[in-house]
């Protein structure tokens, strides 16, 4: 959708956030949700021309009621319609006639509501597209466009609704209001704040492109409960990318019970979660896992946004902090680089006789004594920044409420705001612990231009968060978005489960390296092959009915030629006993392999985001250690590059413990061969697994494989 259509969608979101006139119809004193939706129109909504329509009432919320539509005299640019559910169709039709385009669905009973509300969910979209109606809902809240002064929002806003830099996109109606109110208690102002509803026409994706063009958003919070639309959101999430603008998401179901069930090791491996986990490290998306964290790191990066490195310089008031502060860097990646010498000198001849100078800094409860201690600390740390440190972390305790003195406060706020303008780097001011930002520390903030993270903890996640975003952004715009490949022919007879002699000549056939093997259809034969390769061999049943040879005691390793024979037998008659009308198509027999490391490499199909490539440790150990990286398809090689870097066995590929060093390069060739034949071969293939993937120096071969295709109908 980029280009044309990207621009219209942002156009027709920019005018339906934008309005300057809205009608409630539907509009009671006897409903709690017209009530507060009123009430919040007049009170943040100052300048908007609000119209209330019911057929049966002469005053509603205090204010003279329309009849009907059709007694409007002037344009509107925007319905909220909070009519029974039997109702809505008939009102959007006067909605259009009355030549408005824009509606909010407040009313339930749609999608959400069984058969009989999907159905009529379906009329609303139909109707919609006839009428050329923008629709949010139905059943959603609204939205609070706290930057344009719109707020046509149905729960009760509680002030102050502060303008600033995050924009907050949320699949649930019940946690919206919840998410506004833990943005106010952190002092964290808003652009714009949607509860999307069923999304019957208009999508979180949509609300993301507007937000991503939008001047007041700088970070984007999404509550997501599920991906609809996958390549919409891939779209949106590259354009964010490019815009610059972080997009931090709280995605629910991270359980497995939902985690897709496959023949080869590769489901398994590769459950819902985790594929949602690889889809949004590979966009860039900053997932969290508690609301608390969802804004905590919104917040920082809406006003630190700047801030790239992981270097701090960190001045507290507590040994403790320090010590919390220590163990959280070691956990988020950052790092407190020592002072320079000059500065520990300085801070020596400052400090008590008691402190012990490093970094993080405690100035010691010496301040109680002398509050001046950390503004001076932190001028001597601000001299030697530049260059060594990307930030500097201040802890600071800003009074919740009027102290005796408020001169003394206001004259140390206003050295701290200088301060931070005389800095080579950004200033993050932090609390100790999470504590709501009261009206007079909010003024005491604000009124210098500062932004206090709140706790220790959330604040060293939020920068953590914030490095990784960066280290993301600038690798996909070194490489840019990955190209997809090109529709590869079916081959003949695709269907059902293809072991290992079935999928090698489709391997071999678009140049996957395989290791030599060669069907034998009997004791001779194979003996034959045996002397033919020469020393010990592999050899392992084949059958189309049998997916895992292994299960069945099917493998026969380091096989000397003249036990090749008694061998054969060995394993037709495991097949036999095992799957007793199984068809012996013959037995694989190739020459012995040893050394080198032995990979997975594996493509599923996931019901959401569709082909998903799994890599990690394979052979025996795919099981016992699970030791897996994933990405949605399409990626590239630098991306196969990453992946392997992410592996908790990724030291066995530079030569530890005596193996011979990996040729990585051509590692990532083949592993990008593999991954380029399963996304070209589309729809008609479900999984293709390459179990294991021998790799020894510059040596990478297939050992096994395994595909699973789906029939016509697009199942297994």
């Amino acid at each position: 959708m980029r280009g044309a259509a990207h621009r219209e969608v942002v156009d027709r979101m920019r005018a339906f956030f934008g309005g300057k006139s809205v009608v409630l119809i539907g509009a009671t004193d006897r409903s709690p949700w017209s009530i507060w939706t009123h009430a919040n129109l007049r009170q943040y909504s100052p300048d908007a021309v609000v119209h209330v329509v019911h057929p049966h009432h002469e005053e509603v919320h205090g204010q003279a009621v329309l009849k009907s539509l059709k007694a409007l005299d002037e344009p509107v640019d925007l319905a909220y319609i909070m009519v029974p559910t039997s109702a809505v169709l008939e009102v959007m039709n006067e909605v259009a006639d009355a030549g408005i385009t824009n509606v909010v669905i407040l009313t339930a009973g749609f999608g959400e509501a069984g058969a009989e509300g999907a159905e009529l969910e379906s009329r609303l979209v139909d109707l919609a597209h006839t009428r050329g109606l923008t629709v949010l809902g139905p059943n959603g809240n609204g939205f609070i466009n706290a930057a344009g002064g719109l707020t046509p929002y149905s729960l009760l806003i509680t002030p102050p609704l502060e303008v600033g830099p995050v924009g907050i996109v949320l699949q649930s109606g019940g946690l919206a209001s919840a998410v506004l109110a833990g943005a106010q208690a952190r002092g964290i102002g808003i652009s714009l704040l949607v509860s999307t509803g069923n999304e019957a026409l208009t999508s979180a994706s949509d609300i993301m492109r507007y937000l991503i063009e939008d001047d007041q958003t700088k970070v984007i919070a999404a509550f997501i409960e599920s991906v609809r639309q996958p390549d919409e959101f891939r779209e949106v999430c590259e354009l964010a990318l490019i815009a610059g603008k972080p997009i931090v998401a709280l995605k629910t179901g991270r359980s497995e019970a939902g985690a897709k069930a496959a023949l080869a090791h590769t489901g398994a491996l590769a459950g819902d979660d985790r594929v949602v986990d690889a889809a949004f490290r590979q966009l860039g998306v900053i997932r969290v896992n508690t609301l608390e964290e969802l804004l905590s790191t919104a917040g920082y990066l809406g006003h630190h946004l700047e801030i790239r490195g992981r270097r701090i310089a960190a001045i507290t008031p507590s040994g403790g902090a320090c010590d919390l502060l220590a163990d959280l860097a070691s956990e988020e990646q950052l790092e407190f680089p020592e002072f320079p010498p000059d500065t520990l000198a300085e801070l020596g001849r400052l400090l008590p006789s008691f402190s012990n100078p490093q970094n993080p800094l405690d100035v010691t409860g010496y301040i109680v004594m002398d509050p001046r201690i950390a503004l001076q600390s932190l001028e001597i740390v601000g001299r030697d920044v530049a260059g060594n440190y990307d930030m500097v972390l201040y802890t600071a305790t800003i009074p919740r409420a009027e102290p005796p003195n408020p001169a003394m406060v206001e004259e140390r706020m206003n050295a701290l705001a200088e301060a931070s303008k005389a800095l080579a780097v950004p200033l993050i001011l932090q609390s100790l612990i999470s504590l709501d930002v009261t009206p007079y520390s909010h003024k005491l903030l604000g009124d210098r231009g500062l932004y206090l993270l709140s706790g220790i903890e959330p604040g060293m996640r939020a920068i953590g968060h914030g490095a990784r975003y960066h280290d993301r952004r600038d690798r996909w715009l070194a490489v840019g978005p990955p190209i997809t490949t090109p529709t590869i022919e079916v081959p003949a007879g695709a269907q059902g489960v293809w072991p290992e002699h079935m999928v090698r000549g489709l391997l071999e056939a678009h140049g996957i390296p395989v290791a030599p093997a060669r069907l034998a259809t009997s004791a001779q034969e194979a003996k034959a092959f045996a002397e033919e390769f020469g020393g010990p061999v592999a050899m392992k049943v084949a059958s189309s009915a049998l997916a895992h040879k292994s299960d069945i005691g099917g493998v026969a390793l380091g096989v000397d030629t003249d036990q090749v024979t008694s061998t054969f037998d060995d394993l037709r008659n495991r097949l036999a006993v095992a799957l007793p009308e199984a068809t012996l198509d013959g037995v694989l027999v190739g020459p012995m392999r040893t050394g080198g490391v032995e990979l997975l490499v594996g493509v599923v199909t996931d019901p959401t985001w569709g082909k998903v490539l799994s890599l990690g440790l394979g052979g025996v150990w795919v099981e016992v250690l699970g030791d897996v990286a994933l990405r949605v398809l399409p990626v590239g090689p630098g991306e196969i590059n990453v992946m392997l870097s992410e592996l908790k066995g990724a030291a066995l590929l530079s030569g530890a413990r005596g193996t011979r060093p990996v040729d990585i390069d051509r590692l990532v060739a083949v592993v990008y061969q593999i991954a380029q034949l399963a996304e070209g071969l589309g729809e008609a293939l479900d999984t293709l697994e390459v179990n294991p993937l021998r790799v020894d120096g510059d040596c990478v071969e297939v050992l096994d494989a395994l595909a699973v295709w789906r029939d016509e109908g697009g199942s297994k």
